[in-house]
């Protein structure tokens, strides 16, 4: 379509030559942060696929002599606690470091988390490691939505961020497919191969980042967007001013002072406990009630995350289009369907209905794509990164949580009060949605 024909708001402010550069480069940014967080997930998803080769490795089996993975918490968990921790800060220091360095420099240090996790024997030295590469990690996500917010309006914020959450989603496959083949390229590393392969492709994707990523509009010589939405443009104006020559903490005292801000919090949480505590034992679900070996489990296993990725994508966009900027029904409607889904699961013993039904729950309890695009309506281009930040830490104290819980049900054999226990939960998050979309915001 000809920008001739548009009304001269859906040019954002900008004449033609500078709409299209302006439009190519908003591109740009958003499919090369997306690739790059795709393969992000090479350095921390990984060890899922592996769990039980590295409970085994430090001796945790259970009472029939295989190993126990859920031994191995005080691993695993130190990522969510750390990265849980990085979120809450990392969305804010991004602002003063550059986004973009600050991003790159995540990366790089989670790489070398990985590769010399792959050398370690001891068990303190995995889980400081490990720790580490969780904070690493979340140096990332909540700065590149900030920078995705200086470049995707707020009518196409539910499309820019939905994208992007897609892409993280498919990173969780790639992680399968990645660890699955350096497994089979040198089996004699065993886990260790899960830490050195799969972070080969991640460099050479940063690489790529680092050229393509452009900060903001004015890096390249244009000027701010201008919002259609004039209410947005009003407030998010007023907030970049308000903002401006105040402390550290001053956007997290606006955001802790908004009731409906603390709602979303515990919704996240909610999100975070559906999400890791379905996609990071569904492999040891396979195995030990399906009887599957570790590569038919990772296959079976494919279709949680691939269902994730595309609600990840869909559920924002259908909230830009469908409910036109609301983001409540979309969050309300994944709730009801994901808990009827998780009542039904573990009744099916058929391993081939399990793996179908398995696509429809990863589909349906994949709501942060949705609650991204809530961050971004919230903070803006003045400080989305902070909430952002605060929000996915919520999410992965949620998925700390999970992670001893769960573990509990797995050495007891208890899958089924798994599904039980987050299907009561997604319950839990409806009533929440309801009574977030009957809030409005105060100080925001």
């Amino acid at each position: 379509m000809s920008t001739k024909k548009l009304a001269p708001t859906a040019t954002y402010g900008y004449n033609e030559s500078d709409f299209k550069k302006f439009m190519r480069l908003a591109w740009t940014v958003l499919l090369s942060f997306g690739l790059m967080y795709m393969f992000f997930y090479n350095g921390r998803q990984n060890i899922n696929l592996v769990k039980n080769d590295i409970a085994g490795f430090f001796g945790f089996f259970k009472a029939d002599g295989t190993p126990d993975a859920s031994g191995i918490s005080a691993i695993t968990t130190t990522l969510f606690w750390s990265y849980a921790m990085g979120q809450l800060v990392n969305g804010r220091l991004g602002s003063y470091f550059g986004y973009k360095r600050y991003m790159s420099l995540g990366v790089i240090v989670s790489c070398i988390c990985n590769v010399a996790i792959s050398f370690v024997s001891e068990m303190w030295l995995f889980a400081v490691l490990w720790g580490l590469n969780g904070f690493a990690q979340s140096m990332v996500w909540s700065n590149g939505l900030q920078v995705l917010n200086k470049w995707w309006p707020k009518s196409k914020r539910g499309f820019s961020s939905g994208l992007a959450t897609a892409f993280s989603g498919l990173g969780q496959v790639v992680t399968y497919l990645s660890v699955s083949l350096s497994l089979t390229i040198n089996p004699d590393w065993g886990w260790r191969a899960a830490f050195r392969f799969p972070i080969i492709p991640l460099v050479m994707v940063l690489v790529a980042f680092i050229v393509l990523f452009k900060e903001q509009p004015e890096d390249v010589g244009l000027a701010p967007f201008e919002e259609e939405d004039k209410e947005a443009a009003a407030r998010d104006a007023a907030l970049i001013a308000e903002v401006q020559g105040k402390g550290f903490l001053y956007p997290y005292i606006k955001l802790f002072s908004e009731p409906k801000f603390i709602v979303f919090c515990f919704i996240s949480a909610i999100a975070g406990i559906g999400r890791y505590g379905l996609l990071n034992w569904m492999p040891t679900y396979f195995r030990d009630a399906h009887g599957m070996d570790v590569k038919s489990a990772i296959f079976g296993s494919i279709l949680l995350p691939l269902g994730q990725a595309c609600a990840m994508f869909v559920f924002p966009f259908i909230t830009d289009k469908v409910f036109k900027g609301k983001r409540e029904p979309m969050l309300a409607l994944a709730s009801i369907v994901t808990f009827i889904c998780l009542v039904i699961f573990p009744f099916i013993t058929n391993a081939t209905a399990a793996t179908l039904m398995l696509f429809v729950v990863g589909v349906f309890s994949m709501v942060t794509g949705v609650i991204w695009a809530v961050a971004g309506d919230m903070g803006g281009r003045a400080f989305a990164a902070t909430v952002v930040g605060t929000l996915d830490c919520a999410v992965y104290l949620g998925a700390a949580l999970q992670e001893g819980t769960f573990g509990y049900f797995t050495k007891a054999g208890r899958w089924d009060l798994g599904f039980i226990t987050i299907g009561g939960l997604y319950i839990l998050m409806l009533v929440l949605t309801l009574l977030a979309s009957k809030m409005k915001l105060k100080n925001l």
